[in-house]
């Protein structure tokens, strides 16, 4: 039987991609308010982690990495609440239904899901874009993320609505400044992190008087444990590309989700996308007596 937020009287999230980087310092930040944490990744032991090279003119290359959901579960508890660590791998169409089977037979609906899991196809240059590598992009990092969503959202509405926060990327809307291996990005990734930008607003079209509220998030240029193995991202801060907290986007989920249903001021958010830094920055003072 399921152990449900309601019978430890502490509400629950969902963090996708959450072995290292971005999504890891979110469910911590969630974890130190009080949040019981599900997460994702593909990594289940210390040791495990590898990620691809970061162009694909790296013919064979991957890098180890550290982190595993057995470290972040670790991390979690620590924090004197519950950890569900969930493998999940964003290639794995049959993935999503099967994570958010075991959540909801475990915990039942989340009150928070960060979608901040991504699949990285190593960036191409546009006339050696492999038509297949762009396709296994929009796969991973669009039609399984909405899949996610559908097996949650009925549950959540049920629950009495919830917050989705999807973590986005300036490259949805941003020319790259260079060519892939300069300091620039390719199509692949570009473009399935724009279509990726436009769940939240469809979600709120549908649900928002259903009690959900989804917001995008841009968590700025976060030098992470994958990015900093791959290599390449000092031509990035070579143009001048300031680097940002890497738990700036937790601290503001944290925010976003313990705000009332009719907050006006969280509500402007919406159909926006929050620039999480410099929210973060803004609400400093506020952010730890609101969530404390």
């Amino acid at each position: 039987m399921a152990t449900t937020g309601r019978e430890t009287g502490r509400e629950t999230a969902l963090v996708t991609g959450a072995s290292r980087g971005i999504g890891r310092a979110t469910a911590l930040a969630l974890a130190e308010v009080g949040y019981d944490v599900a997460f994702t990744a593909r990594t289940a032991h210390e040791g495990e982690g590898t990620v691809a090279a970061r162009t694909s003119r790296e013919v064979g290359v991957s890098h180890q990495v550290a982190g595993s959901l057995a470290t972040t579960a670790a991390e979690i508890e620590a924090r004197g609440v519950r950890a569900l660590p969930l493998r999940m791998d964003l290639t794995d169409a049959a993935a999503p239904a099967r994570v958010a089977g075991q959540l909801l037979e475990t915990w039942g609906a989340p009150h928070v899901l960060v979608s901040n899991a991504v699949h990285h196809v190593p960036h191409a240059r546009f006339l050696e874009l492999d038509l297949g590598a762009l396709r296994e992009s929009l796969d991973a990092n669009l039609v399984h993320q909405v899949a996610l969503v559908q097996a949650l959202l009925p549950a959540m509405v049920d629950a009495g609505g919830g917050v989705i926060a999807n973590m986005c990327s300036g490259s949805a809307t941003l020319d790259p400044p260079a060519p892939p291996g300069e300091g620039g990005w390719g199509l692949a990734y570009a473009a399935a992190k724009a279509a990726f930008g436009r769940i939240a607003g469809a979600v709120n079209a549908e649900f928002r008087e259903a009690g959900i509220r989804a917001f995008n998030l841009e968590p700025g240029f976060v030098v992470t444990e994958s990015g900093r193995a791959r290599g390449g991202t000092e031509e990035i801060e070579a143009r001048a590309v300031a680097g940002s907290s890497i738990d700036a986007s937790g601290r503001v989920i944290a925010w976003l989700a313990a705000s009332d249903p009719d907050d006006a001021e969280v509500n402007a958010l919406l159909g926006t996308v929050i620039a999480a830094p410099r929210l973060a920055g803004r609400l400093a003072g506020r952010l730890a007596g609101r969530l404390a």
